[in-house]
């Protein structure tokens, strides 16, 4: 393994090379465009390319002309993961999630100095675009925005009530209408592109789309509920084998898959939901051949949903994908595809309620995808969705830019992280990150540049990953990993080089190096709350 200064020199090494597309000294219109794409509740091994059964072909084909990397995190939850991506940022350096004593979380306001990727490409001449999902604080447009389309209200796939346009609140959506959300974001997205062709040609573009699919409710359109309508009937434990065995064929993979943990259910407890959904309704991964006849029949029409949510994600995608070529702007276009946490293990019932007699997947109907399947879609890992551990926080990035990325097809190893991207489209872009704002010391941003990985399958150096999200903790420096699951859970050790399914606790025969990490965590908390209240602790 290389030592850390030589892997520092080898990542200063590339970021100062010379960039093959464009530098800041080249004009605005030469800089490559930059396009997001979010998705939500996507488990790791959900889309084909990352050996799931669904059918995503536009995702696989992106993937095809570029670089999957299988090591790549988020921070376990929708709005920290939002927070980092978008400023670079820890979600915890800036409050965007809970630090203890401190006003954060998913009410937390932004430190003014963590400005938005918007406010850190205006300056190279870009345009912005939103569309979808936000659960970031501060209207879009103030934060640098200059067109957006925001989905505010998550209960509802086909009449949502509370969305915006350009942050201006829109009509309720009637029920029973053509309307539904996937696609209207898509159709939003694509808008933008298109005014963006006619009207600032000379002008590079940041679409930042943040897709609600697949996150509960499971809802989408009957035509593609019936794709998937008998697929999942031979149950979680023969799809999670199946999926693991193309993992491994593909080089995804190299650990042992999991056990199921049999004991582990949602985060959250919402007993009523039970009486809601009915005896179909399950809370705990047990085996198939242990579920009653209603219960599979149950669980396998939720996973067709699941399915077909993802599916029609996919096909939006490729919509936009196509709207990029009419524009003859797909090649300069740098892609990224990601999830903003691993597949949810929770169950509960919010909305207009959820009817029973209604099909699964309709508007009158409040599923959620539960244990069972989540411990599927996030296969080969262990947990969901809120914990720390790497079934919540390990999911796909495919990376595409077919001007400034020679690989096709390949795989990145390398771990990253969504602090990683701010500071990879500035390098791209031939940027800076801000040094001041209003007056503002600007920090340093603890990402790193995710640009010599795309070249080549090379280790970027760090001192090390950190979490935190309601008391579950974890850091990760080289290959060893220590994760906690609550505030007052035992620390648990890993070696992810062999076990990255966290199968094998090191903690008694490596007791030297728990404690390291273990104090090297309590280190970043202290710099990450520092960080977050420097601007309390200054104010008059």
């Amino acid at each position: 393994m290389f030592r850390r200064d030589v892997l520092h020199l080898i990542a200063v090494a590339f970021w100062l090379l010379p960039l093959s597309v464009c530098t800041a000294d080249e004009s605005a219109s030469r800089r490559p465009n930059v396009v997001i794409i979010l998705a939500d509740d996507l488990g790791y091994s959900d889309v084909g390319c990352y050996g799931g059964e669904i059918e995503t072909p536009h995702l696989d084909k992106l993937a095809a002309g570029g670089v999957r990397f299988t090591q790549f995190y988020n921070t376990a939850r929708c709005w920290p993961t939002r927070g980092a991506l978008l400023t670079g940022f820890y979600a915890q350096q800036i409050r965007r999630d809970t630090l203890p004593g401190i006003r954060s979380g998913s009410g937390g306001v932004r430190p003014v100095w963590a400005r938005l990727l918007p406010d850190m490409l205006r300056p190279l001449g870009y345009r912005s675009y939103h569309s979808g999902k936000w659960h970031v604080d501060g209207p879009r447009l103030a934060g640098g925005f200059d067109r957006s389309y925001s989905l505010e209200d998550h209960n509802n796939y086909f009449a949502p009530r509370n969305h915006f346009d350009d942050d201006k609140k829109l009509p309720s959506v009637a029920a029973g209408s053509e309307y539904y959300v996937t696609t209207a974001i898509a159709d939003h997205a694509i808008k933008c592109l298109k005014e963006h062709a006619r009207d600032h040609t000379e002008q590079p573009f940041f679409q930042y789309v943040a897709f609600t699919s697949p996150h509960f409710p499971l809802q989408a359109p009957a035509a593609d509920v019936a794709r998937f309508k008998d697929r999942y009937e031979r149950g979680w434990d023969q799809i999670r084998a199946a999926r693991y065995q193309r993992m491994k064929s593909q080089g995804l993979v190299s650990c042992e898959l999991s056990a199921p943990e049999r004991d582990v259910g949602p985060p959250y407890d919402f007993p009523d939901a039970f009486a809601k959904l009915g005896p179909g309704e399950i809370n705990r991964p047990l085996p198939w051949k242990e579920l009653t006849d209603e219960q599979r029949a149950f669980q396998a029409a939720k996973m067709a949903v699941h399915a077909a949510m993802i599916y029609r994600m996919d096909v939006e995608i490729g919509r936009i994908v196509e709207q990029l070529k009419a524009m003859n702007a797909l090649d300069n276009t740098l892609i990224f595809f990601l999830s903003d946490n691993g597949a949810s293990a929770e169950i509960m019932v919010r909305g207009d309620g959820h009817d029973r007699s209604a099909p699964a997947g309709s508007a009158a109907t409040f599923l959620c995808l539960g244990p069972g399947w989540s411990t599927s879609s996030n296969t080969p890992f262990r947990r969901h969705k809120t914990w720390v551990h790497e079934g919540g926080i390990s999911t796909p990035l495919i990376v595409h830019w077919p001007k400034g990325i020679a690989a096709r097809g390949e795989l990145r190893h390398t771990p990253g992280h969504v602090i990683d991207l701010a500071p990879t489209i500035l390098q791209a872009l031939g940027g800076q990150p801000l040094e001041k704002w209003e007056g503002e010391i600007v920090p340093p941003m603890p990402g790193k540049s995710l640009m010599p990985a795309l070249s080549k399958d090379v280790p970027i150096a760090r001192d090390c990953l950190w979490w935190l999200h309601e008391g579950n903790r974890a850091i990760r420096v080289g290959d060893y990993k220590l994760v906690a699951s609550g505030a007052d859970s035992p620390w648990e050790l890993y070696d992810l080089s062999t076990d990255r399914a966290e199968s094998h606790n090191l903690g008694e025969k490596m007791p030297d190096k728990a404690r390291e990490l273990a104090q090297l965590w309590e280190t970043k908390l202290a710099e990450f709350t520092a960080l977050a209240t420097r601007d309390l602790n200054t104010k008059p």
